[in-house]
């Protein structure tokens, strides 16, 4: 296995380690952002619905996670839909990537910032 990607240990057990690298995490909070209703994409990214042809990678851009011994910090940068507020999406995309990833890692997310970087004027969803 290649360490050439950033990772961390959330795991030391019998059987050996399990190391995951920070760039899951930003899928994980990329991924968790963007099922959230009035969140079109993630910024300088495209939506869910193209995921599939172009690879999971692509949830990453727009989310920087910073992981410090077992807390996570997350920047998520995200396209919103006209018409939804602002604020609501944003408290539903900081609790639900803080699920995501909690959850998912065991890892205590400590912050979640949001930056709203454009406004969709399509039909959103």
């Amino acid at each position: 296995m290649g360490e050439d990607r950033k990772t961390f240990k959330i795991k030391d057990g019998k059987l050996g380690k399990v190391k995951v690298a920070d760039e899951v995490v930003a899928i994980i909070a990329g991924l968790a952002a963007t099922e959230v209703d009035g969140v079109t994409s993630m910024a300088g990214n495209i939506t869910n619905e193209l995921v599939s042809k172009l690879g999971m990678k692509n949830l990453s851009k727009g989310v920087r996670v910073e992981v410090l011994e077992r807390t996570v910090d997350v920047d998520v940068a995200l396209n919103i839909a006209y018409g939804f507020s602002i604020p609501d999406v944003s408290a539903k995309v900081q609790e639900r990537v803080k699920n995501a990833i909690e959850n998912m890692t065991g890892l205590e997310v400590s912050t979640v910032n949001i930056r709203i970087a454009n406004v969709d004027m399509g039909s959103g969803r």
